[in-house]
């Protein structure tokens, strides 16, 4: 299991007042990140610099990275073919066990779909700033909202990146909620991603038991940085939920953590990434840690912008989803086998990573036993 240090901040005295009032600042402009570039800023703001966590080397040495690549899984008859379909899942198991992510080929969205949300993303967050102030909010129970940080006010650092994202199932929003720009899109592309994410739950789990499930399209735009070495466009963190299918941008940046080293996942045209989540790893679809939940983070760029597409699929906080508990399957715990976490509800792990937001440690902790 790869251990992950805490990100400890030090402040001057006097520094978190000014920080806070310069979050409070930028939020209240309601431009995000995007905003700043359109504004010509040249030097990273304060509150966006993670140097105290950025090893230079990791960009200034090619031959220094990685040889490590992540798994690559054709799903090519996944549904059709049962001698297919049981190596699959030996490859989906394998990759979940070991890496916590691969990438997908052959998972059945069009690559003409796959396009036009990403096109959708793109002309959302370059609309004219006065049009996208409207959707600017940190209320969660919004059914469409823009933003930037959703731990602006809880986070060590803020990262270089804005965000769009809406709720699409179990209860779709109403339509006419969504931008004109990227809303039939956001449904089509949608029942895709459902679809496919169903089949891998199926590939993961024997049986699923975790209905009704919650779609959350994630729409992220990472502005170019003039200062890409001293900030991130998302700082290390774990997803919530139970599996996170990601369209990648065509600059990649995405990065895991894997045997202790940063392992880049590289831009695939066509395909989908797919990473384990926080609460299939401790849910009872598995065994304790069997499925790991790795950290990854996203590194900025003076090119772009770099546009990305994460749809999670997650029970959460919301209205006629019962609270269910979640945990290590009992019938297979035993005394070489004990349990690691204890049960929790949804709405616990939310509140503590809404409370902590992405401070570099590994949302479970608080619920080990051990």
């Amino acid at each position: 299991m790869v251990e992950t240090r805490t990100i400890e901040v030090k402040e001057e005295a006097g520094s978190e007042s000014d920080r806070m009032k310069e979050l409070k600042a930028f939020d209240s402009t309601k431009a995000g990140v995007k905003g700043l570039v359109d504004a010509g800023v040249e030097k990273v703001p304060s509150i966006f610099i993670h140097e105290d966590i950025i090893k230079v080397d990791e960009f200034s040495s090619e031959s220094k990275k990685s040889h490590l690549s992540v798994p690559v899984i054709d799903l090519s008859g996944v549904n059709e073919n049962a001698a297919l379909r049981r190596e699959i899942i030996e490859k989906v198991g394998d990759a979940s066990e070991n890496w916590g992510f691969f990438q997908v080929v052959n998972h059945g969205i069009p690559a003409s779909v796959m396009e036009e949300i990403v096109d959708g993303v793109c002309k959302f967050h370059e609309l004219d700033t006065g049009v996208k102030k409207q959707y600017y909010s940190r209320d969660p129970t919004k059914s469409f909202r823009f933003l930037s940080n959703f731990d602006l006010y809880q986070g060590p650092r803020t990262n270089w990146r804005d965000t769009m994202e809406c709720n699409m199932a179990p209860n779709p929003p109403n339509p006419e909620d969504l931008p004109d720009v990227c809303r039939d899109i956001m449904f089509k592309y949608s029942k895709y991603v459902m679809d496919l994410g169903i089949t891998l739950l199926e590939v993961l789990s024997e049986a699923l038991g975790l209905e009704p499930y919650h779609l959350k399209d994630i729409g992220q735009y990472y502005p170019a940085c003039p200062e890409p070495e001293r900030t991130l466009g998302f700082s290390s963190h774990t997803d919530s939920g139970f599996i996170t299918l990601l369209l990648q941008g065509q600059l990649g940046g995405l990065q895991l953590l894997h045997e202790n080293q940063w392992v880049d996942v590289p831009f695939l045209p066509g395909a989908l990434v797919i990473n384990i989540a926080d609460l299939l790893q401790a849910s009872e679809l598995i065994t304790n840690d069997k499925f790991k939940s790795v950290h990854h983070r996203v590194l900025a760029r003076n090119v772009g912008p770099r546009i990305s597409v994460a749809c999670l699929l997650r029970t959460h906080l919301q209205e006629g989803v019962a609270p269910g508990l979640y945990g290590p399957l009992k019938e297979l715990l035993s005394e070489e086998n004990p349990p690691i976490y204890r049960e929790m509800t949804v709405k616990e792990y939310v509140m503590h990573r809404y409370k902590t937001g992405l401070d570099g440690t590994f949302p479970l902790l608080p619920f080990k036993l051990h």
